[in-house]
């Protein structure tokens, strides 16, 4: 198999696997795994991954090339191929892993304890966290979604986005039926905690120094939820 010049030394074993005859570097210290092992594979994963994360978000899908990716990770078209096939396969591994975890904390918050001001609060400060922590991916997604046509493979992401606006809506009608929240319309409750949560991410994407922050939108937030709390219309009629 003629290996790209200047490559690593990736080679193939019988059963059709690469593996490394250099160290890879893991947590800050260079360190020799063995052949074909798995903290090797979640190494050389990673590195690709990562690598395309920074290409697609800065370069964009369809500028971004395969032979990129692999320079920018220091592996070989074949490494990549046997991991994810193309560049299609390691774009919707990325789209998919961020989305896993996204749709892992929305199942969470439908069944955790607290009151639904607890609740709704505690998801918005995790899909923020998940969002800054992913920012560059986030980026990308933005770019996909609300940038003209890349080339890009199909992903679903109105599922998503319908999943999000549901789940805060049945957190907001949870409210209603205990008499935390008053008697108002859900819609406009959920899109004014959705829409909360939305600026901060946008803002963090294009002018991150004015400070939106997790204690900001938290601050926002509890401004919103006190104002369909049932709390302040009990306080309001004692006044009159």
């Amino acid at each position: 198999m003629n290996l790209e010049e200047g490559s690593n030394a990736f080679l193939h074993q019988g059963h059709g696997r690469p593996f490394a005859t250099k160290k890879v570097k893991t947590e800050g210290k260079m360190v020799k795994p063995r052949l074909g092992s798995k903290s090797l594979d979640m190494a050389v994963r990673n590195r690709l991954l990562s690598a395309a994360t920074e290409l697609f978000s800065r370069k964009g899908y369809s500028a971004t090339t395969t032979r990129e990716i692999v320079a920018a990770s220091e592996v070989t078209k074949p490494v990549l191929y046997y991991y994810f096939r193309n560049k299609e396969g390691i774009y919707l591994e990325l789209i998919r892993g961020a989305y896993a975890k996204f749709d892992a904390l929305l199942d969470t918050s439908r069944s955790e304890k607290g009151s639904a001001s607890e609740r709704l609060l505690r998801l918005s400060d995790q899909i923020f966290s998940l969002f800054m922590k992913n920012i560059e991916m986030a980026r990308l997604m933005y770019s996909i979604y609300y940038g003209p046509h890349q080339g890009a493979p199909f992903f679903d992401f109105d599922t998503y986005h319908l999943k999000f606006q549901d789940t805060i809506r049945q957190l907001v009608n949870e409210g209603k039926q205990q008499g935390e929240f008053h008697k108002g319309n859900a819609d406009d409750m959920m899109w004014a905690i959705l829409g909360a949560v939305n600026v901060a991410m946008e803002v963090q994407l294009c002018h991150p120094e004015l400070g939106m922050e997790r204690k900001r939108l938290a601050q926002i937030l509890k401004l919103i939820l006190r104002g369909i709390s049932t709390q302040k219309t009990r306080q309001e009629e004692k006044r009159k």
